[in-house]
C-alpha cells in the first residue's frame, strides 16, 4: 500500500505504520516520487498549490482521497466512484473565525489606513467605527459560522445568522429571507461552501441592497461573490470589503481589486497558522489508521 502526503512532516506522523505501507512525499507534480497508479491513499497539497487535480485520473489504485481543506472544490468528480473522498470540515474553523474577527476589526478601526500612514512617516488621526452595535449578517451556520458567532458574542453586535433553511429554535433565518435582511446589515460575513446554489450569492442585487458603507467579508470561496458586481460597488466607494478569497484566485498582478480603496485582501490565509500542518496531519493519521483497520472514515463526502 502506498500513501502520498504533500509535506515531509507527514513522514513524522506516519512513521510507525505497518511495513507493507509505504509513505512518499508528493509536493511537486513535476517531480513525482513514483508511479501515481500505485497510490492507495492521497493527501493533496493544501489549497491544491501546486495543482494536483490532473494526477487523480492516473491513480488507478486510489481508495481514499483525504482533502486537507473544508471545501471539496471540484475534487469529487475526479476519482472513480469506488474512491472514498473525505474533507477536513471543522478542522480549520477556529483559525478561520479568528481571521474574520481580525479582518472586521481591522477594517472598522481603519488599521490599513494607519499602516499606510506609518510607512509614509505620517501622523494622521482618523476616526474608526465601533464593532459594538454593528448589525452583523452572518451567512453560513456550519462549523465556521458557529465559530464566528461565538467570537462575536462578547462584542455586543446585533447578530443575525442565515442558513440554507430556517431553524426557528436556534434563531437562524433562511437564505430566502436575505432580501429583507440585507438593507439593515452594516457588516456581512460570508461563511458558506461553494456550491451551485451559493455561486455568486453576493451578486449585483445582493450588494446593491446593502446600505452605504457596509462591509462585506468573504471567508468562504471567491466565487461566492460576483467580482464584477463587487468592483462596481467599490469603485463608487459605496461598500468596503475584506477578502481572504477572490475570483480569480490567486488574484493576478494588475487585477483592479488590488487597487480599490476600502479593500483588505489576504491570500487565502484564514486557516493558515503555524499549527495548520499539525492539525492536518493529526487528522490524516486518524484517517489512515481507520483505513488500514477497515473502519469507516470520517467526513466522507456524498458523491
Amino acid at each position: 500500500m502506498k500513501i502520498w502526503v504533500p509535506h515531509k512532516l507527514g513522514l513524522t506522523y506516519l512513521h510507525d505504520l505497518p511495513n507493507d505501507v509505504e509513505i512518499e512525499v508528493a509536493d511537486d507534480p513535476a517531480a513525482l516520487p513514483s508511479d501515481p497508479g500505485s497510490v492507495g491513499f492521497l493527501v493533496p497539497t493544501f489549497l491544491n498549490q501546486p495543482p494536483m487535480h490532473h494526477l487523480v485520473p492516473r491513480m488507478r489504485s486510489l481508495e481514499v482521497l483525504q482533502l486537507p481543506s473544508a471545501g471539496s472544490d471540484g475534487w469529487t468528480q475526479l476519482p472513480p466512484p469506488s474512491t472514498v473522498i473525505c474533507d477536513a470540515r471543522g478542522l480549520h474553523s477556529a483559525a478561520t473565525a479568528e481571521w474574520v474577527l481580525a479582518a472586521v476589526l481591522a477594517q472598522l478601526r481603519e488599521l490599513p489606513f494607519f499602516r499606510s500612514a506609518q510607512l509614509a512617516g505620517e501622523w494622521t488621526p482618523k476616526p474608526g467605527s465601533d464593532l459594538a452595535g454593528q448589525r452583523v449578517l452572518l451567512i453560513g451556520a456550519g462549523s465556521v459560522g458557529a465559530a464566528v458567532a461565538q467570537r462575536l458574542a462578547p462584542f455586543d453586535v446585533e447578530l443575525t445568522v442565515v442558513a440554507r433553511s430556517a431553524r426557528p429554535a436556534e434563531g437562524i433565518r433562511a437564505v430566502a429571507e436575505l432580501p429583507g435582511l440585507l438593507p439593515y446589515a452594516t457588516v456581512v460575513i460570508l461563511a458558506v461552501p461553494l456550491t451551485e446554489a451559493t455561486r455568486h450569492l453576493a451578486g449585483r442585487e445582493f450588494l446593491a441592497a446593502l446600505p452605504d458603507g457596509a462591509l462585506v467579508v468573504n471567508a468562504s470561496r471567491g466565487a461566492v461573490v460576483d467580482t464584477t458586481a463587487l468592483l462596481a460597488e467599490l469603485e463608487q466607494g459605496r461598500l468596503r470589503a475584506a477578502l481572504d478569497v477572490t475570483d480569480p484566485e490567486p488574484l493576478p498582478a494588475g487585477h483592479p481589486l488590488w487597487s480599490q480603496p476600502g479593500v483588505l485582501i489576504t491570500p487565502h490565509a484564514g486557516a493558515v497558522t503555524e499549527k495548520l500542518p499539525d492539525r492536518v496531519y493529526r487528522l490524516v493519521r486518524r484517517q489512515v489508521d481507520r483505513w488500514l483497520a477497515g473502519r469507516p472514515l470520517r467526513n466522507r463526502l456524498a458523491r
